[in-house]
């Protein structure tokens, strides 16, 4: 029988299937500075949970918020967007995701994307994050995006063609969540090592983010998402054989047969001998993963390849 040791490898330009990746990895060539190449600006500034309707706090925390925005942005115009849960990216490899995005747009293989990247709710990060909800994504369109409008100038896109939710971990169900509950607001996501897993349950939904591939994808017409999952052989849970729900290379796996059998645009990478949201994956994986998830997407008014099968 097939195992997860056996699917084939992972490279730039495939289209919807599951991959493995590494026993090693090399930081992908997107990620190094290039002098050649415009590159974007960072803008950072703190929001005060008490002034949150929807996340206030308890206690109250503050919450930095960091805006990438690249050289090629046109004042007044709609920017393509990526939001980043956690600040993933900024977070786990300092420079190097800016660097990427500089790249990739200057190689006209990424629109001119603005990337809003948002830290944790302090105490309440689960809550935020791992909670089968809507209610993150709310939050970020009320009250993130214009803030983030009003502190740079940026004028953010409506088109949820033009939107992409990022994460690892917690920081990856969130990710989906966003574009689950509000495929109006995304169509694209990105996550490493996502947390499908059973951490915030209710009545509704007993085993929390297990129901996604458990019930929630079957039972529901398909959405216009397009996504890219990871996980490490070595991630969460992964010494136990089922782990009650909290085995996280299982539950990836699962979201992966769930997508295919709807017949989800999607890619599923297993990143052999890596742990869970480890940076060697990310920097090796990080630049085809982006590619996948905007395919289709016009660059500079030209309109890209169709989305492959």
């Amino acid at each position: 029988m097939a195992t997860l040791m056996d699917l084939p490898e992972y490279a730039a330009g495939l289209g919807d299937g599951e991959y493995s990746t590494g026993p090693r990895y090399t930081p992908a060539v997107e990620e190094k500075k290039r002098d050649d190449v415009p590159h974007g600006k960072m803008v950072n500034f703190t929001m005060d949970s008490s002034d949150s309707k929807i996340f206030p706090g308890n206690p109250a925390f503050t919450r930095k918020v960091a805006v990438y925005i690249p050289a090629q942005y046109v004042p007044g115009t709609p920017a393509p967007l990526i939001v980043s849960c956690d600040q993933y990216g900024l977070s786990t490899n300092t420079g190097v995701f800016q660097n990427t995005l500089d790249n990739m747009i200057a190689d006209k293989r990424l629109p001119a994307i603005v990337a809003v990247m948002i830290a944790a709710g302090g105490t309440e990060r689960s809550m935020e994050y791992d909670t089968v909800w809507g209610k993150y994504a709310d939050y970020v369109e009320t009250e993130v995006l214009p803030r983030v409008e009003k502190e740079t100038g940026v004028t953010v896109t409506k088109d949820p063609d033009a939107r992409m939710a990022y994460g690892g971990s917690s920081g990856g169900i969130a990710a989906f969540s966003m574009a689950w509950f509000h495929p109006e607001l995304y169509h694209r996501v990105v996550s490493f090592s996502g947390t499908f897993v059973n951490l915030q349950h209710s009545d509704a939904v007993p085993h929390g983010g297990w129901e996604y591939h458990e019930n929630l994808i079957a039972k529901a017409d398909a959405k216009p998402l397009r996504i890219w999952l990871e996980a490490g052989e070595n991630d969460n849970g992964a010494a136990t054989a089922s782990s009650a729900f909290r085995n996280w290379v299982i539950a990836n796996k699962h979201m992966a047969e769930a997508l295919k059998a709807k017949g989800y645009h999607f890619q599923f990478v297993f990143a052999k001998g890596a742990g869970h949201t480890d940076s060697k994956a990310n920097q090796q994986t990080i630049a085809n993963a982006l590619e996948f998830v905007w395919k289709g997407y016009p660059i500079d008014g030209a309109k890209a390849a169709p989305a492959a099968k």
